[in-house]
Formats: structure tokens, C-alpha cells, sequence
């Protein structure tokens, strides 16, 4: 049995050609099921993200090109299309690199978590279609444990290294409970909404999102169990506000030092963090310079997330190593498994000796024969029979200088040299 792993991604594809070889969940279990029709192949798990398509199989040994021809008609691309863009992966490769992508160490965001999930979901998807078998399987589960002990012994995903995320996270850090505090979002585009998430996620008290569209705030504040306002309301609001988050395309400043300060008095100089993310801000440079005000644009949150880039970066060698040594622990695994055919085979020989011997023992007492003559015969037949195979065999070696054969049987009866 071989492992091989085929796919494209984001550093080796660009999105157009990603768009051609994707799968749609839907597609998954018609996929799974024709590629696993061909004989050779004997376990598949395809993963298909927006960022990465990857087919996992095991073959034969000589038999893993279908697996291209059968990607292009699937997908009804001529052939090569894929080949510029492609990497292909046998054994200990295969298995580091399926590690690494559990581990987010070959994602987009170094350590992101979502690959996890998604790497979860196609084991299911497998397993629904039949297409999943011991060693496919094991391999998974290995790299879902081993993705769990990168993230329990390294730092590769304490640090915030996304916008959204680094704007969370100094809000934590300024309020230590989100429970008692009020965000006031103004945008509604992806950045926002990725905030909104978070926040919501931290179990932030109350969420007020505002937009120019107050139908799109409002799809965005059911998702949050926020409350949607238009910009011309953002005044009213401004004193309710910990927390206040900005991204619109707006040419001109949302937010200015004299709607702050009013704001400032009616909470009676109680603070309010400020993001600013927008490029034009939103947020006039000079509501930083008020007291209380803890106002942050979008290039201090890129410092913060190249700091924790280079964090995640050191903690990703720390992985690197743990990854090796789980490839060499899997391939142990392998290789025990190849031993289960030979041990059948010994086992099954020895039983058909041991039902022939006990079959003639039997006759030998039904004709008459003292029970203490037939087994000592039945001893002495068992011993010649099982050994007389390894015996001949071991003879030989010594005519063909095979000195490893005699090696070997030592250690495999645990023979001592003598003293």
C-alpha cells in the first residue's frame, strides 16, 4: 500500500485555476465514490477549500496516475491543466504535509484553526461515502491529535494575526470582562462583520452596528443580536459606546473630535477604546489627542499582528519538530502493519499443522495406542512440522552467505549466544 497526496493552493495556484478543480460539498460524495471505483485506488479523502484542493489516497505501489487523468475528466479540463500548479507527495511527505495542514502551518494565515474543521469535515465526508479504510483513517486521526498538541504545547495560535482579530483582542485587554460592555460598529462590510463575530463570540453585552444601508446593518446585527442604526443616528448613539469600531469607504472623516467630546461628558469621561480600520479614516486624527480616548488606526493593528506573526513564526519551528517526530511514529505504525499479513500466513500454517497432527494423534488412540505414546508422537510431530520449513530455510542461507537471515532468526527467537 502507497500514500500519496495530489492538490493545489494558494502559494501554487492562482484563484482562477483553484476555481477549476474545486469541489462543492455536494459534489463530494459522487467524487469519493467514482474515484474509489478504480481498483488501484484503495482509500481517498479529497479536501476542497477556497484556499486549497487535496486528494489523499492510498494505492498500489504503481498505481497513482490515475488519479490526475481521472481530476481532469472529473472536472472536465484538458489534460496538464493542473501540472504547473500542482505538488505531489509520497509516504513520510504525504504524511508531514497532511500535519502541516492540520496544524495551519501551510494555510494562508500561519496557525489559523478553520483548516481543522474543514480538514474534519472531509474525514466525514469519507467515511459517509465508504471511502475511508484503516490506514487513510489512522492517518487522519493522527494528524487531528497531533494538531491538537501543536496547539496545546505551542504559542502558534495565541496571537491575533488578523485585523479583526488584533482590534478584539486590545478591546480585551482595555476591558477585562466584554460582558458589561456596549460595541458600536460603524460599517457593515466583511471586516466589521469578521468583528462583529468575534465580539459576539467573547460575549460581549450589546453590539449597535451602523451603515449608510440600514438593511445591510440590519442583516448583520440578526447575526449578533445587535441593533442596526443608520449613520445620521451615530450621535444619539456615540455615548452609549466602550467600544467603537470603524471601516466604511467613506472620502471624508464619520467621526469627529466634537461629537467625541460630547459624547466623552455625557459618560462622564468614562473611556472609549477606538479602532479606526478605514483607509481614509473614519475617526479624525485628532479625537487621539482627547482624554480618556484610546483611539488606534490600522497601521498600529499591523504592528501588532507583524509582532505576533513573528510569534506564531517561532512557535511554527517548535511544530515543525513535533511534526517530525509524529511522521516517524506513523510510519513505525505502517510498517507493523505490513507484518499482519506474514503473521496471518505463519498462524494459519501453524493451525493447519496443529489440526493434521491432532487429527492423526486421534487415530492413533482409537486404534489402541497409550495415551502417553500418542502425545509424546503428537510433540514430537508438532516440533518437526513447524520447524521443518525455517530449518531448511536457515540451512540454505549458510550456501548462500545470507549471513542476515541467520541474524534475523536470532533476534526473532530471541536466541542467546551462548556463554
Amino acid at each position: 500500500m502507497h500514500l500519496v497526496t495530489y492538490g493545489i493552493n494558494h502559494n501554487t495556484a492562482p484563484v482562477h485555476i483553484r476555481e477549476l478543480f474545486a469541489f462543492d460539498a455536494s459534489m463530494l460524495p459522487a467524487a469519493l465514490s467514482t474515484l474509489h471505483e478504480d481498483d488501484s485506488i484503495l482509500e481517498v479523502v479529497i479536501l476542497s477549500t477556497c484556499n486549497r484542493t487535496e486528494i489523499y489516497c492510498c494505492v498500489d505501489a504503481e498505481s497513482d496516475n490515475q488519479i490526475l487523468a481521472w481530476l481532469h475528466q472529473y472536472h472536465q479540463q484538458e489534460d496538464g491543466t493542473i501540472t504547473p500548479y500542482l505538488y505531489h507527495y509520497q509516504q513520510a511527505d504525504a504524511i508531514r504535509h497532511l500535519m502541516r495542514v492540520a496544524c495551519g502551518l501551510d494555510s494562508m494565515v500561519l496557525g489559523e484553526p478553520q483548516i481543522l474543521g474543514q480538514l474534519k469535515d472531509a474525514y466525514s465526508q469519507s467515511l459517509n461515502a465508504n471511502t475511508l479504510g484503516k490506514s487513510l483513517g489512522r492517518l487522519f486521526q493522527h494528524a487531528f491529535a497531533v494538531a491538537k498538541q501543536v496547539r496545546t504545547d505551542t504559542a502558534i495560535g495565541n496571537s491575533p494575526v488578523s485585523v479583526a482579530f488584533a482590534a478584539v483582542s486590545l478591546a480585551k485587554q482595555i476591558f477585562s470582562d466584554l460582558a458589561d460592555s456596549t460595541a458600536l460598529l460603524i460599517g457593515a462590510g466583511e471586516t466589521i462583520e469578521l468583528v462583529a463575530r468575534h465580539l459576539y463570540d467573547n460575549g460581549i453585552k450589546r453590539i449597535i452596528i451602523a451603515n449608510r444601508t440600514i438593511e445591510r446593518a440590519h442583516n448583520l446585527a440578526t447575526q449578533v443580536d445587535g441593533y442596526a442604526i443608520s449613520l445620521s443616528e451615530l450621535p444619539a448613539h456615540l455615548a452609549e459606546a466602550d467600544i467603537v469600531v470603524s471601516s466604511t469607504a467613506s472620502q471624508l472623516p464619520i467621526l469627529g473630535k466634537g461629537a467625541v467630546e460630547r459624547a466623552l461628558k455625557i459618560r462622564k469621561r468614562k473611556p472609549i477604546f477606538m479602532v479606526d480600520i478605514a483607509v481614509p479614516r473614519d475617526i479624525e486624527a485628532e479625537v487621539g489627542l482627547l482624554d480618556d480616548i484610546y483611539l488606534y488606526c490600522v497601521d498600529d493593528l499591523k504592528e501588532i499582528i507583524e509582532e505576533n506573526l513573528q510569534s506564531r513564526r517561532d512557535a511554527a519551528l517548535q511544530a515543525e519538530e513535533i511534526i517530525d517526530t509524529q511522521v516517524d511514529h506513523f510510519q513505525a505504525w505502517l510498517r507493523t502493519q505490513d507484518a499482519v499479513p506474514v503473521i496471518r500466513a505463519i498462524r494459519d500454517n501453524a493451525e493447519e499443522i496443529s489440526k493434521h497432527s491432532l487429527e492423526r494423534a486421534i487415530k492413533q488412540l482409537e486404534q489402541g495406542m497409550p495415551a502417553e505414546q500418542a502425545m509424546t508422537e503428537l510433540a514430537r510431530t508438532l516440533t518437526n512440522r513447524l520447524l521443518h520449513e525455517p530449518s531448511r530455510q536457515l540451512r540454505q542461507s549458510g550456501f548462500d552467505e545470507e549471513g542476515h537471515l541467520l541474524s534475523a532468526a536470532r533476534r526473532l527467537f530471541n536466541i542467546k549466544d551462548p556463554k
